[in-house]
């Protein structure tokens, strides 16, 4: 069994650590593999999700993740309440399971079926390691008996259109484009928050000079049901397409216009 854990803890911090020894202790059997996002970006978590539970790997899976900005309501939470944990049966018999906060099952909206789970959402600031492992567990093993009502998908908010989804450990930032703005070996501006990059409408990522930046059909994508979700994104040859937009958050509009 396979646990992929995608949280906002930070890379290499204490956090992971302990929720994956948490899981070990309920969970011997299976493997957890960290796999973190910035602090509070549901729209990265989302999309590593999908990616996780929609792509090709072993069945004997399941995606948990957490990050819970907590912004659904303003006022004090004495006891450090949150975003309700919530599972997503997808439709290849994968489960996540995360909390449902803003865009963190929106990229799996249209391919899964919702369920809450019960669970308490109050009682520790540290939810994902001393409340929500129990019911990972017995999700993992196939147990739904802790899941409760369905939630209606019209709930859960659709995936921001042309934005940042995420960005990778190259600098690679992967947009939620599913087209092409212009024709093959067009340029482009590009335009993420105050920074403005050049890009080459492109077949492919690395069909550019060195040094130059491609806007292409990227290495993320899944099977949608009506045919394979693909999605474009940004690469400098060479160097970092993040480091050149200014370091853009998952969710940033990603603007792109014809020179």
């Amino acid at each position: 069994m396979l646990i992929h854990l995608v949280a906002d803890y930070g890379a290499g911090d204490l956090a992971f650590a302990e929720v994956t020894q948490r899981l070990a202790r309920l969970l011997p059997e299976a493997s957890v593999l960290p796999t973190p996002v910035p602090a509070f970006d549901t729209v990265g978590a989302g999309f590593c999700a999908a990616q996780l539970a929609l792509g090709d790997a072993p069945g004997a899976r399941l995606i948990y993740t957490n990050v819970a900005p907590r912004a659904d309501h303003s006022d004090p939470r004495p006891g450090n309440q949150g975003e309700r944990l919530v599972a997503a049966l997808c439709s290849n018999g994968i489960a996540v399971v995360g909390v449902n906060a803003q865009h963190c099952f929106s990229f799996l909206r249209d391919n899964a079926v919702f369920r809450s789970v019960d669970v308490p959402d109050a009682g520790s600031q540290f939810r994902s390691r001393d409340l929500f492992p129990e019911v990972v567990a017995k999700l993992a093993r196939g147990d739904q008996g802790c899941l409760g009502a369905d939630v209606d998908n019209s709930l859960i908010p659709p995936a921001p259109e042309k934005a940042v989804a995420y960005v990778d450990g190259y600098g690679n930032v992967k947009t939620t484009w599913t087209n092409a703005p212009a024709e093959i070996g067009d340029r482009v501006q590009v335009a993420v928050g105050g920074a403005v990059a050049v890009a080459t409408v492109t077949g492919g990522t690395f069909a550019v000079h060195q040094g130059e930046m491609s806007f292409a059909p990227g290495s993320s994508g899944w099977d949608a049901g009506d045919g394979r979700q693909v999605f474009y994104e940004l690469l400098l040859r060479g160097g970092s397409a993040a480091e050149r937009l200014g370091r853009p958050h998952g969710g940033a509009p990603v603007d792109i216009q014809p020179i």
